[in-house]
Formats: C-alpha cells, structure tokens, sequence
C-alpha cells in the first residue's frame, strides 16, 4: 500500500483481508486489544484461542521489533470474545502511516466496535514511577504523519472528523474505578506519539513538557486517529517504562523498557481482566 490511498483502494484491501482473517470459528469480537512492547505475554491467556499471522493477511505488514510476535489472537478473555494484536505496526520499522492504520480498519470491517491501546511509554512528568500506569486522556501527534491523508470522504466517512474526546471519557472513568479496586497505581495524562526510533533527546522532552505532555512513546497515536475515523471507541492505557531523557538523569533503553514491562505483566493483566467486562 502506498502513502496516498483512496477510500476505494482502502476497501478493496480490506474486503481480501478481511476472509483471510474471516475463519475465527464464528466468533464476532467487538473489542480489540493491541499489545504494546513487552506486554504481548497476556495474549497467551486467552482462552480456546485462535491465532492468525500477520503473514497470512494479504496486503497487511508484519512487525519486526522485539517482543512483537505479530498475530492476531482471538478467544475469551475476562468473559468477552476479544481479538488481540500481538505485537503492532510502527512507522520507525519503515511503515507507512496507511500501512500502520490498515490492521486497524480491518478490525472495524470485522465489526469491532471498541479499541484498547496499550504501549509501553517514558515519563515525563515527574511525578510518575517506573512499573505506574498511565489512562491517556488525550494525545500529541508529533510523527509528522496522519493515516487518513489522502483518504476522501465517503457516505460512511468523513475526510474532516473530531478528535475531541478520542480517548472515551467512560472508559477513563471504569479504568480509574478498576484500578482503585484492584490497588494498581495509575495517572492519568497526555501521551505525544513521536515517530522514533531513537529514544528523545533531553531538549525534545523539556519541549513536549512545556506543551503539556505527560508521557512520550513511538506508537499509538496513527492507530487512534484510525480508528476515530472509523468510529471506533478507544480506550488507552500507557505503561511507565523509563524515565524520559533528562528527567531525573535518565538516559532510557530498549532493554530496560523490555524489562520493566515483563515485571509489570500481572499487574497488566489483572488491571485488564477488571476492566473488559465494564466495557
């Protein structure tokens, strides 16, 4: 898929997608969940499980970053039929933004009706924790890109759409009622999505700090742009990884982020498992 698509184009793409990841034993999810780094582990405990590789989809990518697995993975979970990325597209892995939106327009032709996205993030208020989670309230697109360039309106779509209220102010409100219940320690915040992959210099984090931002990550905001487009309701939920650069001395890495986020794995999992069936 190139950069530039018309809707038409968009489509006729999915409609051959869409029987190649049709065969889910007659399931009808309606929630998805995308997988952040280091956090695809709870995949595995879905429940009479079907697993589909990216390969398999015509005309979608596969990830190449580590910890992505690159599937989907349908089956119960908390007691809702739910599809799972495990593991997901970034621009930096030289995606472009179309091809980063693409498994998440499939999913809204599959008849998905809610988004959860979850990343694995740098703090850049300090009053964060590493192991914290954080509820996006909203979020900064600095990728420099939008998947729905190119993409004219149609009956079902509209080319200029709000992005007011993206993140779904009742999921916010069950997020935060879960995380009270189950004593998981969570903000909530601002995510600005850059395109990576290299972590941020200390200047660019006093920058996004002074806009307002409260965590920085190299995904999530082309996925939600998609999937407003597609009148999805979303749902995002950041873990505290690193320290952003020059925050508390911090100079963050790849493994470190990997690190933080297989510790946090039950925390992820039990703080999900309260929230999907209020969703």
């Amino acid at each position: 898929m190139s950069e530039i698509n018309t809707f038409d184009e968009i489509d006729e793409n999915l409609a051959v997608a869409s029987k190649a990841l049709g065969n889910l034993g007659g399931r009808r999810p309606e929630i998805a969940l995308i997988l952040g780094s280091g956090l695809g582990k709870l995949a595995d405990e879905l429940e009479d499980a079907t697993c589909i590789p990216y390969t398999s989809i015509p005309h979608m990518k596969t990830s190449t970053t580590q910890s992505h697995v690159g599937q989907f993975v349908c089956g119960r979970f908390a007691g809702k039929e739910i599809i799972v990325m495990q593991g997901r597209l970034h621009g930096y892995e030289g995606n472009t933004s179309s091809e980063v939106a693409f498994p998440i327009r499939l999913l809204a032709r599959l008849g998905v009706k809610t988004l959860i996205v979850t990343n694995a993030a740098g703090a850049i208020n300090e009053a964060y924790e590493v192991g914290d989670f954080c509820i996006i309230s909203d979020h900064i697109n600095f990728t420099g890109r939008n998947p729905i360039v190119g993409v004219g309106s149609t009956q079902d779509f509209d080319r200029f759409f709000s992005m007011t209220a993206a993140y779904d102010p009742h999921y916010r409100e069950v997020a935060h009622a879960i995380a009270l219940q189950e004593k998981v320690q969570v903000h909530e915040g601002v995510y600005v999505g850059v395109l990576g992959p290299s972590f941020e210099t200390p200047a660019e984090i006093k920058a996004f700090r002074s806009w307002g931002a409260d965590v920085v990550g190299m995904s999530t905001v082309e996925e939600v742009i998609a999937a407003r487009h597609m009148k999805m309701r979303v749902l995002g939920i950041s873990l505290i990884a690193n320290m952003a650069a020059g925050i508390g001395g911090a100079s963050p890495d790849g493994e470190e982020v990997l690190d933080v986020a297989r510790r946090q794995q039950d925390g992820f999992s039990r703080f999900l498992k309260g929230i999907l069936p209020k969703l």
